[in-house]
């Protein structure tokens, strides 16, 4: 199954990325692509966490999303795909909207990453400090709505960020909250498209961009090739 990824970066590292288990919150048109890239990446260990449900709004961006499965709970559709993929993958699913109220419940067990893919500014703001505060490895996913170019999406330092209102209120945390060291996002420098204010618009290229950017991070990581 993983003969191309062996030839590309060994056994070794293909056996660190297996020994580590990944907490994803969100899993629509970021975390999913996100999802799709480390489980084809050889992870062994994943925790989905989502309250929605698939809406046929979700079609035109999120791989999970399909006609035939409207209204079915996305991480309950997530953990189906990652089974028909690869059945050996441990996945754990939990069907919650996290608040500030909850949001401890996701620290009861132990992950080496973290991907942040909700939509929710404080759940972003408390997910960078508590995983500061419990040197777990975080990475971030900034506002992809309303812009169209992938290829303006990256990596960087929340402090390298512009153009972008959700990155500009979590630099304003980060140093209130005297949070050091750096705190790696993904990001678009694209300005976002003056449409319509009461619907945040998207295509597809954006959001699954950034979210192989979110797996393309942790696997780096994990094999520091």
């Amino acid at each position: 199954m993983f003969d191309r990824t062996i030839a590309l970066i060994g056994q070794d590292n293909l056996d660190k990325i297996k020994g580590k288990h990944i907490l994803i919150i969100g899993v629509g048109g970021v975390g999913g692509y996100a999802i799709e890239a480390l489980i084809r990446s050889g992870i062994h260990n994943i925790t989905l966490v989502d309250y929605d449900n698939i809406d046929i709004s979700n079609i035109n961006r999120q791989i999970i999303a399909k006609e035939s499965n409207v209204g079915k709970l996305k991480v309950e559709a997530w953990k189906e795909r990652i089974n028909e993929i690869n059945s050996s993958v441990l996945v754990n699913t939990l069907p919650l909207k996290i608040d500030e109220n909850n949001i401890d419940t996701l620290f009861s067990d132990k992950y080496d990453y973290i991907i942040d893919a909700c939509d929710t500014v404080i759940v972003k703001k408390l997910l960078i400090k508590k995983c500061h505060e419990k040197n777990i490895k975080l990475i971030t996913v900034c506002g992809m709505g309303k812009k169209l170019n992938p290829s303006l999406v990256r990596i960087c330092d929340i402090k390298d960020t512009s153009y972008d209102p959700l990155a500009k209120s979590i630099r304003k945390y980060v140093k209130d909250e005297k949070i050091r060291g750096k705190v790696p996002v993904v990001f678009s420098s694209e300005e976002p498209k003056k449409n319509d204010k009461n619907l945040v618009s998207s295509m597809m290229m954006v959001p699954a961009t950034a979210g192989i950017n979110a797996a393309y991070y942790i696997i780096n990581d994990i094999i520091n090739l």
